[in-house]
């Protein structure tokens, strides 16, 4: 599924001069390995480059991801959860994204808001459009310009981390299917005529389950439509 068009405000301009980009999808998927790779590909392009994970890439941000994680004398339920990640996502948009585009710069982030309607919303049972509007206040009406979603079952994604990690990879087998599906359902969505009602932005799928470099290949097809890349000399 290809994303058509980068978002743009109401009267069709630009929100802002840079572009922004997140990487989605189950645990596994590789998200952090081809963030990496896509941000090297771009600088190579001659692009200005901005790379962030979410949570974190602030002091505040790093605290609370730790908190989220891998704290052992924190077990935040599942509304303070989502609270600590858009409390750690205002910080990160305020202190480094928002700033990166307003300068023209590209930022490609490791996860963004639609994990938190994923994980704690259709996997974990939290209303989505609670969820959204408590989203929308703590990017300020930020979302990505394009969306990757990197599929892959949870059965091939434990294969490929092995053991669980953190918390929330600890989660039972019906969790991890539920958010495959929930990530899926938003894409399915945003291919109807209206787009996905609980995140209005471009979203494209690409199967996360084949190899590094043939994923790597879609991720530059997708990206370089969207930037205008293959005219470029």
């Amino acid at each position: 599924m290809s994303a058509s068009a980068t978002s743009r405000a109401a009267d069709g301009s630009r929100p802002h001069p840079g572009f922004f980009l997140a990487l989605e999808g189950p645990d596994g998927g590789g998200k952090s390995t081809q963030s990496a790779r896509l941000a090297t590909w771009l600088r190579g392009e001659g692009l200005d480059v901005v790379t962030c994970r979410d949570p974190g890439s602030t002091p505040l941000g790093e605290r609370l991801r730790e908190v989220i994680l891998h704290g052992d004398d924190a077990r935040p339920s599942m509304r303070a959860e989502m609270l600590l990640y858009m409390a750690s996502r205002a910080q990160l948009v305020d202190e480094v994204i928002r700033p990166s585009l307003t300068a023209g710069r590209i930022v490609v982030s490791d996860r963004f808001l639609l994990s938190n309607l994923v994980y704690q919303g259709i996997a974990g049972g939290l209303s989505l459009d609670e969820i959204a509007r408590v989203g929308m206040v703590a990017t300020g009406g930020l979302l990505p310009d394009l969306t990757l979603i990197l599929d892959i079952s949870p059965e091939a994604g434990r294969a490929r981390t092995g053991p669980a990690r953190d918390r929330i990879e600890a989660r039972s087998e019906d969790y991890h299917d539920r958010v495959r599906r929930g990530f899926l359902e938003a894409a399915g969505h945003a291919d109807a005529p209206e787009g996905c009602r609980y995140f209005p932005a471009p979203l494209a799928v690409i199967q996360g389950e084949l190899d590094p470099d043939t994923v790597f290949g879609r991720i530059q097809e997708e990206v370089g439509n969207v930037l205008a890349l293959g005219s470029r000399s």
